[in-house]
Parts: C-alpha cells; sequence; structure tokens
C-alpha cells in the first residue's frame, strides 16, 4: 500500500473506489479505517464514493518524528499534504467519533479549496474543562494502568450501554475498540494534546462550506452543548438531533440512519 512522506513523517494511506466517483476522505478519531478496518465507516460512502483514508502519525504504519507540537493545525496539514499529492480538490470531508472531524473543520478554514462539504459527528469547537480532563484521564489511565485498562474505559464511556453489555466481548481484546493504540502511548498523548489545545472559535465563522453536525444526546464527551456550538457558529452548519445516539454510532438501525443522513446530504451538495 502506498506511503507518503510530508511535514516530517511518513503518512500509510489507502484509496477505495474507481476512479471516476465523486472524492471524499473519511477519518475516525484515535485510529484509523485502514487495515481492513473500512467496514466501521459509513457503507453508503464506500459503495458510491472515492474514498481516501489514512493512518494518523505516529499510528499503525504512518511514522512520527515527534519534533513539531501536536495541534490539529499539524494534522490537517497533514491531510492536505494528502490531498495534493493525490490531486484531489473540493472533496467530501467526513470525521466520525471526534479528531477527524476536527480535523476537517481546520482544513475547511485554512484550505477552502480541498473541502467541498463536512459531515461531523462527536466532535467540538474548542475543548472546555470537563472535556480537557475526560481526555487527560483517558492516557493518564494508559500511561499507569496500561492500554487494556484505557480501552476498557474509553469503550463504557462511547457506546450504548445495551449495546455494550451484549457486545462487551468483542469491544474488548486486542481485536477490538482502539486497537491502534495499543502500544503506542506517546502516539495518544499527542492525540490527546491536539485535541485539548483545539480552540476554533475565531476560524469557524469564516468556514463557508456546507456542512451537517449530529448532537449526539446521550454522548458523556462531546455532548450536544459542543456540538451545536459548532453549528452556531459556522454560518451553513446544519445540526441534527439524535437523543438516542451515543458517541459512537454502533448497531445496525443507528448506522442506517446514518447512512441515510449521508446520502441525503452529500447527494444534495
Amino acid at each position: 500500500m502506498p506511503t507518503l512522506d510530508i511535514n516530517g513523517h511518513t503518512m500509510y494511506y489507502e484509496v477505495h473506489g474507481e476512479d471516476g466517483l465523486p472524492q471524499a476522505v473519511c477519518m475516525g478519531g484515535w485510529g484509523t479505517f485502514c487495515h481492513g478496518r473500512s467496514a466501521d465507516a459509513p457503507r453508503y460512502l464506500f459503495n458510491n464514493y472515492q474514498v481516501a483514508i489514512y493512518d494518523y502519525r505516529g499510528i499503525q504504519e504512518s511514522t512520527d518524528d515527534y519534533s513539531q507540537t501536536a495541534s490539529m493545525q499539524l494534522y490537517a496539514s497533514d491531510l492536505a499534504g494528502l490531498l495534493d499529492h493525490l490531486g484531489w480538490s473540493n472533496v467530501h470531508v467526513v470525521g466520525m467519533v471526534g479528531m477527524g472531524a476536527c480535523v476537517g473543520q481546520q482544513l475547511a478554514f485554512s484550505r477552502p479549496d480541498l473541502a467541498r462539504s463536512l459531515v461531523m459527528t462527536g466532535c467540538w469547537a474548542f475543548a472546555d474543562e470537563i472535556m480537557v480532563d475526560q481526555l487527560n484521564t483517558m492516557v493518564d489511565v494508559h500511561e499507569a494502568m496500561g492500554w487494556a485498562e484505557f480501552q476498557k474505559l474509553a469503550a463504557s464511556y462511547s457506546f450504548d450501554g445495551e449495546f455494550y453489555n451484549a457486545n462487551r466481548d468483542r469491544l474488548l481484546g486486542e481485536n477490538g475498540t482502539w486497537p491502534d493504540l495499543n502500544g503506542r502511548l506517546e502516539a495518544q498523548r499527542r492525540l490527546v494534546q491536539a485535541c485539548t489545545t483545539y480552540d476554533a472559535r475565531e476560524d469557524l465563522p469564516q468556514v463557508q462550506v456546507p456542512a451537517i453536525v449530529v448532537n449526539a444526546g446521550r454522548d458523556p464527551i462531546t455532548t450536544p452543548r459542543h456540538t451545536q456550538l459548532i453549528a452556531d457558529l459556522m454560518p451553513n452548519c446544519q445540526a441534527v438531533d439524535w437523543p438516542e445516539a451515543t458517541h459512537v454510532f454502533a448497531g445496525k438501525d443507528l448506522k442506517k440512519k446514518f447512512d441515510a443522513m449521508l446520502q441525503d446530504f452529500l447527494e444534495a451538495h
């Protein structure tokens, strides 16, 4: 699979879908949809678009020289370098489960030529005190107690309780959630630094691309208080209220609902 040397690191990436299809990039939170994990991403997107996915610096096959301060601007610059390398512009940017959506916001602000639309879940315009404490606690647990205890903490916060109880054995363990951070404490520390120092409240009013953000009513981390502020600040951003949704959209019904929303939004833009 291809790699790209950009911004002092080697980025691993994959492109799925045929040439000639409309183009999109899809990003997750502290992990990747690469290496056979594209099934975790929206099915509609991968069935109808040419989609770029990649490993964040320090994750899986992407390196990191640790010489640059971790920030959302740095990760957005990495994405811009990938799109420039591919020769793509005016692409749909789909950010899922946190950080990917914030990277998309920064891309649309710094390189509006690259972003055609933004789709965002589990994200924020700035990290307030409670979010900073929550995210720092997760990396502290990883450091003090190990990756498995971090995984248990993060999964119990991120999934619906009934889904977690029914799927606990699948969510936990080496083949479960957040496997990309297993053995990569320093990479997680840098991802958390980018998340907790992020403040785009002055930038977002200048982002003009069409956008949609989900207010997940049962998300205890990126609450509707965080996501609604994005819609309030961005002039062309629509917020949709999903009171039943948690941080991760899991289960067939919620995934189908997201696919339907994604199809309606992207086809309109």
